[in-house]
């Protein structure tokens, strides 16, 4: 395994378990992208380097192929003309071109094939990155989703313990006790009334009585001697 494909695999196992130290779970999503972004940007500075060596690998196997094919040339030109010398010295160098050849056609060759690992390992590590982002937008959603629930159940499971439902129940009370107090006033106004009308009846009654004894001495008086007819 890669070392991308490891900082990537890292990042997403232990993603959950981040998420549930993470006070502020959005900033944190945000800043495992922007940690992933900087990894991204990492690994393209790594292919590209290797890219570069391997590239100079290729270009020192090009020239060494090219010396070789030159050299031989030369050692035949050489040959046409007698001069056996020049062409021994010319086959001497087509051969270190050639050993040369060799070493740098398998250095490129590791170089770019480490290079191609490296892009397939990026490649995957910015489709991980991708699928993380898509991820974080879900995971916000649900985290705005959630914390609206639970704004919402606290508030009705308060509704039986805050003060606004103290408050309410005290006014009920309050009201009640009013209602009551104006029922007992009322019932003393009209208790007040009768017992007025009553002693109305009891004055009544004295002044007939009063009356029926003045004229019970009206008549007592007419039937005495002195008041005779």
């Amino acid at each position: 395994m890669g070392l991308f494909k490891r900082v990537s695999d890292n990042i997403r196992a232990n993603l959950n378990s981040l998420l549930d130290k993470a006070e502020d779970p959005e900033k944190m999503l945000d800043q495992y992208l922007r940690d992933m972004e900087e990894d991204i940007a990492d690994a393209e500075g790594a292919v590209a380097r290797q890219l570069a060596v391997a590239w100079k690998f290729k270009a020192q196997l090009d020239d060494a192929l090219a010396r070789v094919e030159k050299r031989e040339v030369q050692a035949i030109e050489a040959l046409k003309k007698d001069r056996e010398d020049l062409a021994r010295k010319a086959l001497e160098d087509k051969k270190v071109n050639k050993a040369k050849a060799g070493d740098y056609r398998l250095e490129y060759e590791n170089c770019n094939s480490m290079a191609e690992q490296l892009r397939s390992e990026l490649k995957d590590m910015k489709n991980e990155y991708e699928k993380l982002r898509v991820k974080r937008d879900t995971l916000v959603a649900r985290v705005q989703s959630a914390k609206a629930q639970k704004e919402i159940y606290g508030v009705i499971s308060g509704l039986g313990k805050d003060s606004a439902r103290r408050n309410f129940d005290r006014m009920e009370d309050k009201v009640l006790r009013m209602e009551a107090e104006a029922y007992v006033a009322g019932d003393l106004k009209e208790k007040s009334l009768d017992q007025e009308s009553e002693l109305l009846d009891i004055g009544n009654d004295i002044e007939m009585e009063l009356a029926k004894l003045k004229d019970n001495l009206m008549i007592i008086k007419e039937q005495e001697p002195d008041g005779t007819k």
